[in-house]
Formats: structure tokens, sequence, C-alpha cells
């Protein structure tokens, strides 16, 4: 069983919705100041559903990752900088062949102060991508952490098919594209 970090008074919390949450997840847990990332379903109206259930398209929810980070290392606007180069934020409900509303592009904030950065930064990448952008900016609401299973998987399966093809491509474009944020520990 996977075991997370609550946020201390010097970490903060900001959960994305990039696609399939293997696929997030196993990019910011190698981010520089990432103190903890948790695979898990939010902004949908049924309480605590199953993986099943969210796949079915029921649920409202969205797959996403809870990020707890130190804000003294990496700001949200670098985590929300890397977010939009690692996922595709024009495509409604869909990330390459993982289509389905459990699969769209969010930014769910629990902080005020984080909303107004959330809104600069997403307002900036709309205008850069020609106004194209569907990432939807909502206050969080209705978390709950997916499956032991869900946690860490790509960690797990590194060779799984899905992995290889799909999350390891992720996770180097991110490496390329933000070495200086990479974990080293």
């Amino acid at each position: 069983m996977t075991t997370h970090t609550e946020p201390t008074h010097m970490h903060k919390i900001i959960t994305l919705g990039g696609g399939c949450f293997w696929c997030t997840e196993a990019v910011f847990v190698r981010v520089k100041g990432v103190v903890d990332v948790e695979s898990g379903y939010c902004n949908g109206h049924t309480r605590n559903p199953t993986y099943a259930q969210v796949c079915e398209g029921d649920t409202g929810h969205n797959e996403v990752v809870r990020l707890v980070y130190d804000p003294q290392v990496i700001s949200l606007r670098e985590l929300l900088e890397i977010f939009f180069v690692i996922h595709d934020p024009t495509t409604l409900n869909r990330q390459g062949n993982d289509a389905g509303t459990q699969y769209r592009s969010g930014i769910y904030w629990s902080d005020e102060a984080d909303h107004a950065v959330a809104q600069q930064v997403l307002d900036e990448v709309n205008a850069a991508l020609s106004g194209r952008v569907v990432t939807e900016l909502q206050a969080l609401d209705n978390y709950c952490a997916a499956e032991d299973y869900h946690q860490d998987y790509f960690q797990h399966n590194p060779n799984q098919g899905y992995c290889a093809f799909v999350v390891a491509p992720k996770v180097q474009k991110f490496v390329q594209s933000f070495a200086d944020k990479v974990r080293r520990d």
C-alpha cells in the first residue's frame, strides 16, 4: 500500500487532470519540489467512485493527480508549465487514444491565490494556442484517492505495453524539456 504525505504548513496542494493519471503521475514524481503525488478522482457527483464506475462515464469524475509540493522549491506557475507541456490541452475529453470525460484537461485548486495564478497561466497558454485550450479551471470538489493498484503504476509496470508506449515518452519529454526541474535523489 502506498503511503502519501499530508501537506505541512510549508507545503501546498494542486490537483491536475491531464489524461490517464498513470502518465501524469509518472512525470510529477520526478519533479524537484514535489513532495507527494497521489492518483485519484475529482469533480464528479458520486462519492468515492471506483475506477470501473469512473470509466463508465456516469460519475462525472476526472482522473487526476494530487500534488503536494514545496513552494520554496517549485512554484505553481512552474508546475503548470510542466503540466501544459506533457499533455494536449486542446483536445476535449481525450489524450491520445484515451477518450472519455475522465480524461479531460483540468486544474483543480483549493486556495484562492492558486486560482488566480492558474487563471493567469491558463490565459497565457490559451493565447499562445490561438484560443483552442479546453482545460477546465475549477475549485477542487469531491476528491478521493484511486485504488492502491493505480498508485505508482509506472514505477511498478514500466514495461507493460501502455506504459512502454504512452507513459515512457511523456516522462522522456519532461526530462528533455525541464532538465533543471528533474529530481536527482
